[in-house]
């Protein structure tokens, strides 16, 4: 098959990027351009490039009015143009365009996420890119606080001072890129606080680094990069890990047959914020994290927290401490997708529940306090299902013989509030 040099203009829709870092536009852009009966575009783009006289032109505003147009043109056999920015395949118009059923050619450009960490001087092959673009913000801001390595593809509104805000009491380097390829562009690099108290131009990107996390295994290097290139997948570990896994006192720690299913319970992913509240050795907000989830850690025994802290280090996830008896110490802390109550009584689950998170799952080994639990979170709205575990373990006797150990039973209590993910 003979190379191909060049794009040769024909009916359907060519989405081209203009490029991020401020190079001149992809030379396959001048032959489609030349040919077509329709250009849309931004207004900044449409200013941009040589749009023939004789071509119709759709400034962008609402897509909607752009796709009618866009699929009125493919069906009278009119050659189109789309003007993006960057790559149009990341987080752009090429998946609303796909989703509208248009036929694509993509000519992509620097996006501006690369552009960002090129004039960082950062490589980003392990990074996670989100947007908080058009959507909610908070799980491109739970992602920040879970992951050592996130651009975020801003929005008004959703932008360096909101995220930074969001990222108070987590230590982040922020770096943010304005008007990249413009004569405006500006780098500049923050702390969250920084970030919260000053005012950014749009279009901007936000690199967030977490603070280099040494554990035995080396997994998040000193640029914030984790070793095996992964922004979030599951642990190579595994979860629901044995207690040997953790350091722990007295045998306080969340079993492993118990930590599975209030691990499965709690749902954690990349993009929600997960309550530990009573965390003990820190081992379920752990393994939440290890599954990509943002974790705060509540606990009030100063010795616990430091073994929380090192259990975290051991593992190199990003579990941020908070030092306080419950309920108290969940005043002002940030909205929980799902909170696991591992200690406390039932005022600390009334102050959950009243903070309305999706989830809530808590373990109770007295079966006293069952029937009160139930009672509260059905008055809160939740429906309730509870599930007794009683395991027992392969535990070796004398001679090679073999017997079983039981381990306490617990009751896993889950409230859910209706239409959840």
């Amino acid at each position: 098959m003979a190379p191909v040099t060049r794009m040769e203009p024909v009916a359907g829709v060519t989405v081209v990027g203009l490029d991020a870092a401020g190079a001149p536009p992809h030379p396959a852009l001048a032959p489609v351009l030349a040919a077509a009966g329709l250009v849309v575009g931004a207004a900044r783009h449409l200013g941009a490039v040589p749009v023939p006289a004789g071509a119709e032109t759709v400034a962008l505003g609402p897509l909607a009015p752009a796709v009618h147009r866009l699929t009125a043109a493919v069906a009278a056999g009119v050659p189109a143009v789309v003007l993006a920015s960057g790559d149009p395949g990341l987080f752009g118009i090429v998946r609303r365009l796909r989703a509208a059923g248009l036929p694509l050619r993509v000519v992509p450009a620097v996006s501006s996420v690369a552009a960002a960490f090129a004039r960082a001087g950062l490589p980003w092959d392990g990074a996670a890119v989100v947007t908080a673009h058009g959507r909610d913000p908070r799980p491109a801001l739970n992602a920040c606080r879970a992951l050592p390595l996130v651009a975020v593809l801003t929005a008004p509104g959703a932008g360096a001072a909101e995220l930074g805000a969001g990222l108070l009491g987590w230590p982040r380097r922020l770096l943010v890129a304005e008007h990249l390829g413009t004569d405006a562009e500006r780098i500049r690099e923050v702390t969250p606080e920084q970030a919260a108290a000053q005012t950014w131009s749009d279009p901007h990107v936000l690199l967030s680094l977490a603070e280099p996390v040494e554990s035995e295994r080396d997994r998040v290097t000193a640029g914030g990069m984790r070793a095996d290139n992964q922004p979030a997948a599951a642990p190579v570990g595994g979860w629901a890990l044995p207690e040997s896994r953790y350091a722990h006192r007295d045998s306080m720690i969340t079993k492993s047959e118990v930590r599975a299913l209030v691990v499965a319970r709690l749902r954690p992913r990349l993009g929600r914020l997960v309550w530990d509240v009573g965390a003990g050795s820190g081992s379920v907000g752990i393994e939440c994290a290890l599954l990509g989830a943002a974790v705060l850690a509540v606990e009030q025994d100063p010795e616990a927290g430091a073994t929380i802290r090192a259990n975290a280090t051991a593992h190199a996830v990003d579990v941020r401490l908070v030092s306080g008896r419950a309920p108290q110490a969940l005043a002002g802390l940030p909205e929980p997708d799902a909170v696991f109550v591992g200690g406390g009584g039932a005022d600390v689950l009334a102050a959950v529940v009243a903070r309305q998170p999706e989830r809530v799952v808590l373990t109770l080994a007295a079966l006293d306090r069952v029937a009160p639990a139930v009672g509260l979170l059905r008055a809160a709205g939740y429906t309730v299902e509870g599930s007794q575990l009683s395991a027992a373990r392969l535990a070796d006797l004398p001679g090679g013989s073999i017997r079983l150990a039981a381990t306490n039973p617990v009751v896993v209590l889950t409230g859910e509030r209706p239409c959840t993910t």
